[in-house]
């Protein structure tokens, strides 16, 4: 029996009812023959988008003459965002939004899977996609997750999160005595592929009382989006892939051997580590930009170089190349303003000059009073920005994460990715905490997925 969380009809709309309502835009009495301008509405659970949006009317006032922006923000906690986002799609009508939002823990079934058929085509918006992916150069993992099943672009990111290495600048020189990002790599077992100098590595830090990451979640990132298939396959069933199967076995090694401090990510020790205030000293995080700019700056316990432990990072490639996270921008084919529409996704994901979104959000100029820079789609774009930070001692990370965002893929993710993760990170716990053995935990793991989604379980 299926038991996932679905909203009813009624839930659905009283939970858009009561979601924040945002307009952009004054009325402008000559803009039509009623002194109306045509609405166009954004569903979202993230606040960028929404900000991206106010921000291109804001550069843009003959389109805000024209336009008004109407948002409704539904967070993704306890499964909120994704039964009000379908009931407004089958919907249509007055609730139905012309452009929406989806994450990585989920964008599948919105651009290959069960609501791909809402999803427009990039070109049906009156953007030359193919040609502007080429142009702006958008990391080709990015392009494959925004594919429908037809091959057609129907989403796109305006990040890049191909994962590295982040790691503590004063531990490092205390465990191989250097901050090089060159000799840290060296140390972890950068580009091999493998997991077998991490470890190695990871003894030695035990040595001098030295935890090489923070906890098992830490690694979990990694092995996921490396993996050679994703949970589901084929033929709707579930499938193991033999990388995550041996997820089970790493985590165990971590945990037994005392290699990472046994926190959660997310949670309160996890944080605590990101101070420097965990139970020993952590090397390391593996994480896109996002984790720099995003946990690591406002959790540092600073907020320049020398308070807390701001300044004292430093950022080198993985062993294994992943990605994690990221907002693809998709389009409804039932909207009526498709042309608008088209023109603020086009400047979000694919503009490439100095006045697109990506560029702004390079180089920090996009908010003057947080000038963030993060690593974003273009890598035409990141050639020509700037990327050093203080959280990393002025490091210029945008070179690293270019490489890293090469060996990103995004062909092992499925529809149900965000549940399914949730299952099995509760196996592993359970199965490296003593509770049940290894085999108990994939047989579980399995008869709650089959309880769970709609997918066949031997």
């Amino acid at each position: 029996m299926k038991k996932a969380r679905v909203l009813s009809v009624i839930s659905a709309f009283a939970l858009l009812a009561s979601s924040a309502m945002v307009s952009c835009g004054k009325k402008d009495e000559g803009s039509s023959g009623s002194g109306k301008k045509t609405v166009i509405k954004l569903m979202t659970f993230t606040k960028e988008v929404k900000q991206m949006c106010e921000k291109y009317f804001e550069t843009h006032p003959d389109f805000a003459a024209k336009y008004e922006l109407k948002v409704t923000e539904i967070p993704t906690t306890d499964g909120q965002f994704q039964p009000a986002l379908d009931q407004a799609l089958k919907g249509g009508g007055e609730d139905a939004p012309d452009f929406y939002c989806a994450e990585a823990a989920f964008v599948l079934k919105y651009t290959k899977g069960t609501a791909s058929e809402f999803a427009a085509p990039y070109e049906d918006l009156g953007i030359d996609v193919e040609n502007k992916i080429k142009e702006a150069d958008i990391a080709p993992y990015s392009v494959e997750i925004g594919r429908n099943p037809e091959g057609k672009v129907v989403g796109l990111g305006y990040q890049a999160t191909g994962g590295a290495f982040i790691y503590r600048r004063s531990v490092a020189k205390e465990a191989f005595g250097t901050d090089d990002p060159a000799e840290v790599e060296k140390q972890i077992g950068a580009g091999t592929n493998s997991w077998d100098q991490f470890f190695k590595c990871a003894e030695d830090l035990k040595k001098k009382k030295i935890a090489i990451i923070s906890g098992d979640g830490d690694l979990w990132h990694a092995v996921e989006n490396s993996s050679d298939k994703g949970w589901i396959d084929e033929n709707n069933a579930l499938y193991i892939d033999p990388k995550r199967e041996e997820f089970l076995d790493l985590s165990k090694k971590l945990k037994d051997n005392g290699y990472h401090n046994d926190t959660q990510d997310w949670q309160e020790g996890w944080i605590a580590d990101m101070k420097g205030e965990g139970d020993k000293p952590v090397l390391g995080y593996f994480g896109p930009a996002w984790l720099i700019n995003y946990s690591l700056k406002d959790n540092c316990g600073g907020s320049k170089i020398g308070e807390g432990t701001y300044g004292d990072w430093g950022v080198c490639q993985p062993p294994i190349g992943f990605f994690w996270g990221g907002t693809w921008v998709i389009a409804n084919k039932a909207s009526k303003n498709k042309d608008a529409v088209g023109k603020i996704i086009e400047w979000i994901t694919l503009d490439t000059s100095e006045q697109g979104l990506q560029y702004m959000w390079a180089n920090g100029t996009f908010d003057p009073s947080n000038p963030t820079k993060d690593v974003v789609a273009s890598n035409v774009v990141m050639s020509k920005s700037d990327g050093k930070v203080d959280i990393l001692n002025g490091q210029d990370m945008f070179p690293v994460y270019q490489e890293a965002n090469k060996f990103a893929k995004g062909d092992n993710l499925t529809q149900f990715d965000e549940g399914i993760n949730s299952l099995w990170r509760d196996q592993v716990r359970q199965y490296t905490g003593g509770a049940k053995s290894r085999d108990a935990a994939i047989k579980d793991f399995k008869q709650a997925v089959g309880d769970t989604f709609e997918v066949k379980v031997d």
